[in-house]
């Protein structure tokens, strides 16, 4: 099987594609095979993993034009399977020549530093989660957090599967065009905290979300929906923000 990578230029910067063939069998990864070119082929290749189970979204990346988990996306199939209908962008549509039937095209993801071939700076996307305020404390610190009924934690169960991988914000084109956009993934954690009933600051978190670079943004393209690992989600969250919006007359 032929894999192309795109590897980092000077400074980080998107280069040149180099193609590696490599063995492949049932039940191999794409980060088995990254794996095997760095063993076999060329042990400068970089990129992102830890787990290896689809639990820590550290190795997001672009496969096949389509932002992934490389360690749950097996090779096999992939080169008879047309990438998904997403809306492509800038990031999403880099001149290559590429055949798809018979290669596996692997990229960074999109609207991200470059740091070393598919390793990007998350620092844009962590500061985003950061600005939604991601935690909370329980409104009597002496007797600390409520119960949670099953019902009520029902409505946030989606939300609290997000591994914060970021593949939603490489695949987000207001991410692209809004270096400010909080992104898909921070504003999923929001509705996450705005829906859980412990918080006792609901209308201060939702200030957090209504400006410009917020809920408002979003462009409902949906290419975060169909790039989640987890089936989080992020437009249907961002919805919901919307309407607690208007409900508030922000």
């Amino acid at each position: 099987m032929k894999f192309k990578i795109l590897r980092s230029g000077r400074h980080g910067l998107s280069g040149r594609y180099e193609t590696y063939e490599v063995s492949t069998g049932p039940g191999m990864t794409v980060l088995d095979a990254l794996f095997k070119i760095q063993e076999t082929h060329d042990d400068s290749l970089a990129f992102r993993y830890s787990c290896r189970g689809a639990v820590c979204g550290s190795c997001a990346m672009t496969i096949n034009r389509e932002p992934r988990l490389a360690c749950r996306t097996q090779v096999d199939g992939l080169t008879r399977m047309k990438p998904m209908g997403l809306r492509l962008f800038k990031g999403l549509e880099k001149a290559v020549d590429w055949d798809w039937a018979n290669e596996i095209l692997i990229e960074q993801l999109p609207n991200l530093p470059v740091t070393k071939d598919l390793v990007v700076d998350q620092t844009k996307f962590f500061e985003a989660y950061r600005k939604i305020k991601p935690w909370f404390e329980p409104k009597n610190a002496e007797t600390g957090f409520s119960k949670v009924m099953p019902d009520e934690a029902e409505k946030i169960d989606r939300y609290l599967n997000c591994i914060l991988c970021a593949a939603c914000f490489g695949a987000c084109p207001v991410c692209e065009k809004d270096p400010s956009y909080l992104g898909p993934a921070a504003l999923a954690v929001s509705e996450r905290f705005l829906e859980d009933v412990r918080i006792p600051d609901r209308e201060e978190r939702l200030e957090l979300v209504a400006g410009k670079e917020a809920a408002p943004a979003c462009e409902f393209v949906y290419n975060c929906v169909k790039v989640c690992p987890k089936g989080v989600a992020p437009a249907l969250a961002i919805k919901s923000i919307r309407d607690s919006l208007e409900a508030a007359r922000y």
